[in-house]
C-alpha cells in the first residue's frame, strides 16, 4: 500500500505498554487536526529499515476527546507490520493517516436501550474508545461488555474497564455497566469459560448479564476474530437481530478489518 505524503502526519511514540508476550499498546501524539468518532480506525504506517513503509488499520482505543492516540496490538509471528510495530520505542515515529474510517459507531443504531459489546482479543479497542465517551451512557440504560481472551494474563486494560464509572464525568451512570470477561483456555473465578458463541448459544452470557438479549431493546456491536464475528452474526440472525445498514437501521454492527 502506498500513501502520498499529504495524506498522513508524523507522530511521536509516547509510551509502550506490554500486556503479555504477544499483546501490547502504543500511545502516540495526536495531530490537532485529526478527528474521529469513537469506534473508528486509522491506518498506521511504520518505516522499515530498507526505507519502505508498511501500513495497517488499527482501531483507536483512546477516547475521541483525548489529546493522544492509543492502539492495541497483537504480535503476529512473522507478521510484516506487527514485527515492525513491536520494535518501536518511546520517541520513535509513527505515521497516521489524516482520515479516520469505519462504521462501528453508535450512529449505526437509531433506538434500543441495551447495548451488548462483544470483543475478542484486540477487538476490545474500539469499545474502550466508545465507553470513555459520554454518548453511549446517555443513550443506553444497560451496557454489557463481553471481552474474550485465551488466558487471564491476556485480559488487558482491566484497570481502565473497572475504573470507567469512577471518572468524574461518568459517575452519574454508575450501575449501567456489566463487565463479563471470558476465557477460552483457562478457568478462573469471576470469568466465564468458553467461546462467546457457545455462551451466547447456551444462554450463559445472558444469565451472567442478568437479562435477555432481545431484538426490541438489544443492540449489538461485534469486533474481533473474523470467524467469531461470522458465527455471532449467524446466531443473532436466528434470534431476529439483523445487520444494521445505512439504508436499513437494525440491531447489529460489526468491524472486520483484518
Amino acid at each position: 500500500m502506498t500513501v502520498s505524503a499529504e495524506k498522513f502526519t508524523r507522530q511521536q511514540l509516547l509510551s509502550v505498554q506490554a500486556w503479555s508476550p504477544s499483546l501490547f499498546s502504543l500511545r502516540c501524539t495526536r495531530d490537532p487536526g485529526f478527528r474521529f468518532v469513537a469506534g473508528q480506525f486509522a491506518r498506521l504506517g511504520v518505516r522499515k529499515a530498507d526505507g519502505s513503509t508498511v501500513w495497517r488499520a488499527y482501531s483507536m482505543a483512546s477516547a475521541a476527546h483525548d489529546e493522544f492516540l492509543e492502539f492495541f496490538s497483537i504480535v503476529v509471528p512473522g507478521g510484516e507490520f506487527t514485527s515492525e510495530l513491536s520494535r518501536l520505542a518511546v520517541g520513535d515515529e509513527l505515521l497516521v493517516e489524516r482520515q479516520a474510517f469505519g462504521f462501528l459507531t453508535l450512529d449505526r443504531f437509531v433506538d434500543g436501550t441495551d447495548l451488548w459489546l462483544l470483543a475478542s482479543g484486540t477487538g476490545l479497542a474500539p469499545f474502550l474508545s466508545i465507553l470513555q465517551g459520554q454518548e453511549v451512557w446517555q443513550r443506553f440504560t444497560r451496557i454489557v461488555l463481553v471481552y474474550s481472551a485465551r488466558s487471564h494474563s491476556e485480559l488487558a486494560y482491566q484497570a481502565l474497564i473497572n475504573g470507567l464509572l469512577q471518572r468524574d464525568y461518568l459517575q452519574e451512570f454508575a450501575g449501567r455497566l456489566r463487565y463479563l470477561p471470558v476465557l477460552t483456555r483457562d478457568a478462573q473465578p469471576g470469568c466465564l469459560h468458553g467461546r462467546i458463541t457457545t455462551l451466547l448459544q447456551n444462554g450463559e452470557l445472558e444469565q451472567a448479564a442478568g437479562f435477555a438479549l432481545e431484538p426490541q431493546a438489544g443492540r449489538v456491536m461485534i469486533c474481533g476474530n473474523p470467524q467469531m464475528i461470522a458465527d455471532c452474526r449467524g446466531l443473532l440472525k436466528l434470534r431476529g437481530l439483523q445487520l444494521s445498514l445505512n439504508r436499513r437501521p437494525a440491531q447489529v454492527a460489526v468491524e472486520n478489518y483484518w
